[in-house]
């Protein structure tokens, strides 16, 4: 077990007062058998005139402000302290039939799974790709093809911080052979379902306690989960390699990124108020 403390800052600049209209906050990691949360806060400036919480369709935390007046700045600071239990079983005790690909999920799952089924991006590209993880003979061991997809994305693509919103489509990953985390969950995700294995995006934060060995740290995270019979959803971060959930911590989960933003709002004033934004993610083993 690890105890872990994540301070989240962002930073709003404006080049002239404005309105400020709803935001909605993705910061509170999600509590379970393996995170638990110790102490919570959430610092808002100027200080909201309402500030409430609420559970999404994937029971992710949400934060929703409103504001009265005008501002010049915005800034919103998360501090978690949260106890981190790092799946040690060297294997996933799936369910027979499905240690071994193809499988077919049970008719019990299969309405639950439908949109993590489901291919959110046009094309076949990733289709192709994601052929080479399998054996030539007629079965290959499930999570074998998964562990290789995994270390085939950090083995084939190069990483590249971007700042730009939104995700590339695993078309466009694939050509540039470069990308972000995000990047590289989606076209994972999309590579996963293109097999027929059920697949959601997770938006996080990552420990990164040897920043030269690990990437990602310093900002939001993401990475996805696959949905195995005799396991439930199995966390694979293909930036770093990883297969379970060593150094990840969840904060939302979605079968979309555009579903689990961390932070998102709108601000009245003219087009060009809007000077740029600042983010610092610090995540740091605590002793107490």
């Amino acid at each position: 077990m690890s105890l872990l403390t994540v301070y989240h800052s962002t930073v709003y600049r404006y080049g002239e007062p404005v309105g400020l209209g709803e935001h909605r906050m993705m910061f509170r990691p999600r509590a379970s058998h393996d995170l638990r949360l110790i102490r919570t806060s959430l610092a808002i400036a100027p200080q909201p005139a309402h500030l409430r919480w609420l559970h999404d369709p994937f029971d992710n935390s949400v934060a929703v402000a409103t504001f009265e007046g005008t501002t010049s700045e915005l800034r919103f600071e998360s501090t978690v302290t949260l106890e981190h239990y790092e799946n040690s079983m060297p294997e996933y005790p799936l369910e027979q039939a499905a240690r071994t690909y193809p499988f077919r999920y049970s008719d019990e799952d299969l309405p639950n799974l439908s949109r993590a089924l489901t291919h959110h991006y046009p094309g076949e590209g990733v289709s192709h790709w994601a052929l080479q993880f399998l054996d030539a003979s007629d079965t290959t061991g499930t999570m074998q093809i998964l562990r290789a997809m995994t270390c085939g994305i950090r083995e084939q693509f190069s990483y590249a911080r971007r700042i730009e919103k939104g995700v590339q489509t695993p078309d466009e990953t694939l050509r540039k052979r470069q990308g972000s985390c995000r990047d590289f969950a989606v076209l994972m995700m999309e590579a996963a379902r293109s097999l027929g294995l059920a697949a959601r995006f997770v938006s996080g934060y990552i420990f990164a306690p040897n920043s030269s060995a690990t990437t990602g740290g310093g900002a939001t995270h993401a990475w996805m989960q696959a949905y195995l019979p005799g396991a439930g959803w199995i966390d694979f971060d293909p930036t770093n390699r990883i297969v379970g959930n060593r150094n990840l911590i969840r904060v939302a989960v979605a079968w979309a990124p555009e579903q689990v933003l961390p932070l998102w709002g709108t601000y009245a004033g003219s087009a060009g108020a809007f000077l740029g934004m600042d983010v610092t993610v610090n995540v740091t083993e605590t002793s107490e």
